[in-house]
């Protein structure tokens, strides 16, 4: 992963101090919370419904076992012992005291992390494939690319104060595990006549107006891509809506311009920017390109342990894939136990898991989009004793990708913005569904939950979609069928009317009922779903429910 130069520590530090100086003046009353607010926003503070919430940067979500031990003393130290890994592969504390920031911002900075780009109309943390470089699909690991976008993106002077966030994913396989088509940009490396490039999507987004991201250009080289970005953000942050914020985001403009009239700004902004200093060498790209090398070289020989233990055995089947490297494995580590809000861990958690990393998994954490963690280098032989470690802390749940695996924005419990709660609809399905030969009957399947319309659940591209609505002062529920966040991204279809918190999972037993009804073979629900189309889900919903 990558590691700070003198520059960068000098440079975070800075930006720490400045940040105290503010807070200073904001708790003396120098400062309004209207004049505060831009500066907070820069330093990844929000203020939600009953405190402040602080949202960690991990980049392209790689963490180090060093790393994940300083959020777990911080979420000890300054928040209530936990922390909620989000869909952007960050993390958030929800209660930190405003004079206890700056203290906490200094601690990250000794480990070489921060908040900057979590915030605020800039172009936000960097995302990724949360199995790049240890996957057998991708054409070349994307993080190094997702580092000089990040080092390029970061204090940019014109990009810093742009119509609306911005958000940039990059993978390098077919398979999308990052979501790239509901980003602003989406980057996907590519293999052309001998030559690896990248295919360039733009307008990408969900909230109050959900687009999926148009291909704009079949390949830019290497050596390109930063002037091709420029040309990009530099039309966006001309023609960009600064007058409704419902409609500032670049999937606007290009709903607005049209595919080809973009493309066209794009292309000739691109040839203007041709001879600027932006230009990336070979060496250049080398030398981040050093910072990613697999901590694990060689295949080895190692089996994984035969146990006659059925917990064992489901958890091996769920949660376990292969590695690029003969020999070892990733463990996907669910933060979807039946008894917590998805994507929460506590201090506890995180601090045995930093232990667990560092001695069997090269001191390597990732996060996921889907609010999961990744041991990404695990022996075989290690596997059985690793399970037993995770059981005993409530993180080996086998039921990633099942229909418990739901993502959840925090909702109406600590989100200001919320219309309706979601962690509590998210617990009462891992409830309802629990039972694991259940989970297993009704196979892959994506919930995804969002207590407002800014989509931060993901509702749009759920499988099963879950929006909570505020119906003259109750709580109701909208559902969506078929949307998909893969390489076939899809934008789900709204069934029909809202349903009360009380009527939700009787609702969801419908679907799941409707799905088992019109199944063939091993088909997935959103492979039935595309074959027999909404037509009888909605009318089994909607027969049941109003008799």
């Amino acid at each position: 992963m990558y590691q700070y130069s003198d520059k960068d520590k000098q440079i975070v530090k800075n930006r720490t101090r400045e940040f105290l100086s503010q807070v200073k003046r904001r708790i003396d009353g120098n400062l309004t919370e209207e004049e505060f607010k831009p500066l907070r926003l820069m330093n990844g503070l929000y203020l939600q419904l009953h405190a402040y919430m602080l949202r960690v940067a991990i980049p392209y979500g790689e963490l180090s076992h060093i790393q994940l031990n300083k959020l777990a003393e911080i979420s000890e130290k300054y928040d209530k012992g936990y922390g909620h890994f989000t869909t952007r592969q960050n993390i958030q504390f929800n209660w930190p005291k405003l004079e206890d920031v700056p203290k906490i911002l200094n601690e990250l900075a000794d480990v070489e992390m921060h908040a900057i780009q979590t915030s605020g109309n800039c172009i936000r943390n960097i995302s990724c494939d949360h199995l790049a470089g240890i996957n057998n699909e991708e054409v070349e690991d994307p993080r190094p690319w997702c580092e000089i976008i990040r080092k390029w993106s970061t204090f940019h002077p014109e990009f810093s104060y742009l119509p609306r966030k911005f958000k940039i994913a990059v993978i390098a396989s077919e398979k999308d595990r990052a979501a790239m088509k509901v980003h602003d940009i989406g980057l996907k490396l590519i293999k052309k006549r001998n030559e690896t490039g990248f295919e360039v999507y733009v307008g990408g987004g969900q909230g109050r107006s959900p687009f999926i991201a148009k291909k704009i250009n079949n390949f830019v080289k290497k050596r390109d891509l930063l002037n091709y970005l420029e040309a990009i953000l530099s039309i966006y942050n001309e023609m960009g809506r600064r007058d409704n914020i419902y409609k500032a985001r670049i999937k606007i403009l290009i709903n607005e311009l049209g595919e080809e009239k973009l493309k066209s700004l794009i292309e000739s902004k691109f040839k203007k920017f041709a001879d600027k200093n932006l230009l990336l060498e070979e060496d250049e790209i080398k030398k981040i390109k050093n910072y990613f090398k697999l901590p694990i070289n060689n295949p080895i020989k190692s089996s994984i342990p035969v146990k006659k233990n059925k917990e064992y055995n489901i958890w091996l089947n769920q949660n376990v894939i292969k590695h690029k490297l003969a020999g070892y494995s990733i463990i996907m580590v669910s933060l979807k136990h039946y008894n917590q809000p998805p994507g929460d861990a506590t201090a506890e958690q995180m601090k045995k898991l930093s232990i667990i990393a560092k001695q069997y998994s090269h001191g390597e954490i990732r996060v996921t989009h889907e609010q999961n963690l990744v041991l990404p280098h695990i022996k075989n032989s290690d596997l059985f004793s690793v399970w037993n470690k995770l059981s005993a802390l409530k993180l080996a749940t086998p039921n990633i990708g099942l229909i418990t695996d739901t993502i959840c924005c925090p909702g109406m419990d600590y989100c200001a913005l919320a219309t309706a709660r979601s962690i509590p609809i998210s617990q009462k399905i891992s409830q309802h569904f629990k039972d694991q030969s259940i989970q297993d009957k009704i196979g892959n399947i994506k919930i995804k939950i969002s207590g407002c319309i800014n989509a931060c659940g993901h509702h749009h591209v759920g499988n099963i979609g879950i929006l909570g609505l505020d119906r003259n002062g109750e709580e109701s529920y909208q559902i969506s069928l078929g949307g998909s966040a893969d390489e076939k991204t899809s934008i789900g279809k709204i069934v029909g009317p809202s349903f009360s918190e009380k009527e939700l999972i009787k609702a969801i037993q419908t679907i799941i009922e409707t799905f088992e009804k019109n199944k063939k073979n091993n088909e997935d629900f959103l492979s039935v779903f595309n074959r027999v189309g909404i037509d009888p889900f909605k009318k089994d919903l909607y027969d049941k429910s109003n008799p």
